[in-house]
């Protein structure tokens, strides 16, 4: 990191940084997701400071984290594992650092594809860069690169069965955690999720509502009145607002920073990229197998 993104990040990240305040603070930790429910639970009774997100800390990061944690009154975390990235940056290493009067509550990641059923984030081994332009991968085009013939959309059953499937992954994470969020998609619309890890503000409010009513503490979450985790939007498909019987206009182009992207652009390439990465086809393909078993032509 230049000197000048250094500077820039410190700036960023303040109150993380800089003096801990002398009244009532916390901490939201976990990935992207955190930050939004930081922003709508922010408030004069309770500061929550701003944090990197724990994919992007270094040791000398997570080390200061748990000198903020030790003067914290709350904790709000995404679970993590233990010794992440080879640092102490797992939920419970870090809600050991919280004084014994300091309180720890767990939400989940929130994943939902039952409105984005070829659209995956997927982690392969040895593979650490992202696909350009949009860190998703349409599984269509991944299947193609490994020469799979699989269908171009799915009928009402399969998106539904999608979304179970999906609910029920949420569910099983759920029971080991504080706050869920799995019975918010029994109706799915395009006002919960962006993309399939992005949510959107009704779901960042009720996470953040949650997390009030756990900690035991008054109030409510507070929309920020702009669109939260905005920055990238998916298509939306006729067949999943059919599947659905949503009342949506399709919108057949991505939207990333505002601009429009043509899904047929980020195809051909993410193809060149999977021609460049084939242990990543391979891995990633392995680990499809089931789906792209049920979705094959």
């Amino acid at each position: 990191m230049t000197d000048d993104a250094l500077t820039a990040r410190r700036a960023h990240y303040a109150g993380f940084f800089g003096d801990l305040p002398r009244t009532d603070y916390g901490v939201v930790v976990g990935n992207c997701q955190a930050e939004s429910v930081r922003i709508v639970l922010d408030s004069d009774d309770l500061t929550l400071l701003r944090v990197p997100p724990v994919y992007e800390m270094d040791a000398a990061e997570a080390a200061r984290l748990h000198e903020v944690l030790a003067g914290a009154s709350v904790l709000i975390a995404q679970p993590v594992k233990d010794d992440y990235h080879d640092l102490p940056l797992g939920t419970r290493q870090l809600a050991a650092s919280l004084p014994a009067s300091g309180r720890a509550v767990t939400f989940p990641v929130v994943r939902f594809s039952g409105l984005y059923p070829f659209q995956a984030v997927l982690h392969v081994p040895g593979t650490e860069e992202d696909p350009p332009i949009v860190a998703y991968h349409d599984v269509r085009t991944l299947a193609e690169a490994g020469g799979i013939p699989v269908r171009d959309a799915l009928g009402a059953g399969a998106v539904r069965a999608e979304a179970a499937d999906s609910i029920a992954e949420l569910e099983r994470r759920e029971q080991q955690l504080d706050v869920g969020v799995s019975d918010l998609f029994a109706a799915p619309g395009f006002d919960l999720v962006r993309t399939v890890n992005h949510p959107g503000n009704p779901v960042i409010l009720a996470i953040g509502d949650r997390v009030l009513r756990a900690l035991g503490r008054p109030g409510a979450a507070t929309d920020p009145g702009r669109p939260l985790l905005d920055a990238v939007h998916a298509p939306r498909e006729d067949w999943v607002i059919d599947a659905w019987g949503l009342d949506a206009v399709p919108e057949p182009v991505w939207r990333v920073n505002s601009d429009l992207v043509d899904p047929a652009e980020i195809r051909e390439a993410h193809l060149e990229w999977y021609r460049r990465n084939p242990d990543f086809v391979r891995g990633a393909l392995e680990r499809l197998r089931p789906t792209l078993e049920r979705w094959r032509r």
